[in-house]
């Protein structure tokens, strides 16, 4: 598997300041297809847009990871992403995603631009993908019976994030790390269910398999899927097991980290985000969680180090003992390449 060694031109985090009018927020090595925003400072909800949604001629249409919310299409100019540029966007002058004395964090992938038919499955759908840092966007009409849908990566995925665009359902997950019988729900606490969303079927290097549960498959509904297959250097995806210490587990990812997400499966627990932008050194103690709308908190307990992740402190969600757990990461530099990690 060929390596990825310059991430930054697949994923970055930016750090934005809110203000009365419009932010442009730019300088990213790459144009992006997915962006995510959250509120730092206030309890706003989290905001997901993406090219192969669109929008109005307001801005793109919203997503909310923390609400079952359907999509919602601008209904001005201050509601939204108003544009994306060839090295980042504009958010409009208020809402979610700006104000005036705020303080930003936003999370941007690229993927293949506005996206292109797929008849890989036995639903047709359209699909924006990277095969080169294995992820895709693919939107879909649900046809309430067992289906196939083509995801555009030419690799199988480890995770894949499907929200129902048309109605009030919760935002459902594959991992690697639950398997196929099962699901996680982005929106809440709740720990991993036993589900037919994957019709027990795990993903192949060309589609993945939707059972006839509504929050992944009801017939005429629009949905959208965010599809994760592993890349060295870049990506990892995986689980591991809690121990309450101090001397937390560490979690090997053959790269510097500049992004995770930590979510217990054996029990209730948010969704906790981290990037290396919001903290630079070790231990970090910013902390999102993906599920709420809450404000930045601190906790003191993760490291990103040259090559993985080491958890710090003892009696937290994402360190009990004998709890299971899974994370998506992405990288900030390669482990070995052209530019190789070192710690920081």
């Amino acid at each position: 598997m060929a390596q990825i060694n310059k991430p930054t031109d697949y994923f970055e985090t930016k750090l934005y300041a809110g203000s009365s009018s419009n932010v442009t927020v730019s300088g990213l090595d790459f144009q992006p297809d997915w962006i995510w925003l959250k509120n730092r400072t206030n309890a706003d909800n989290h905001v997901v847009c993406d090219v192969v949604r669109g929008g109005n001629s307001n801005g793109l249409g919203n997503l909310y990871p923390n609400l079952t919310d359907a999509e919602y299409l601008p209904s001005s100019t201050n509601d939204s992403i108003e544009t994306i540029n060839s090295d980042g966007f504009v958010v409009g002058g208020n809402g979610n995603t700006n104000g005036s004395g705020e303080n930003f964090v936003s999370w941007s992938w690229k993927a293949g631009g506005t996206g292109s038919s797929n008849t890989d499955g036995s639903i047709t759908s359209t699909v924006s993908a990277s095969t080169v840092s294995g992820f895709s966007i693919v939107s879909y009409t649900g046809t309430g019976a067992n289906a196939t849908v083509g995801h555009g990566l030419g690799a199988v995925p480890k995770m894949i994030i499907v929200k129902d665009r048309s109605a009030v359902k919760n935002w459902t997950v594959y991992h690697i790390g639950v398997g196929n019988d099962k699901d996680i729900l982005l929106d809440v606490t709740n720990a991993e269910n036993t589900s037919t969303a994957w019709n027990n079927t795990t993903p192949t290097s060309s589609v993945f398999s939707i059972g006839t549960l509504g929050n992944v498959n009801t017939s005429s509904n629009n949905y959208i899927a965010y599809c994760f297959a592993e890349k060295k250097g870049f990506s990892k995806f995986g689980s591991y097991t809690g121990n309450d210490n101090a001397d937390g587990p560490f979690i090997y990812t053959g790269f510097k980290p500049a992004f995770v997400i930590f979510k217990k499966t054996s029990a209730t627990a948010n969704w906790s985000v981290r990037d290396n932008k919001r903290d630079s050194f070790n231990a970090g103690d910013t902390n999102l969680f993906a599920n709420l709308s809450d404000a930045e908190s601190s906790s003191n307990d993760v490291d990103f180090l040259s090559n993985g992740i080491k958890l710090r402190n003892a009696g937290n969600n994402w360190n009990s003992s004998g709890a299971t757990y899974i994370y998506m990461a992405f990288a900030e530099e390669p482990l070995v390449g052209d530019n190789p990690a070192t710690a920081r």
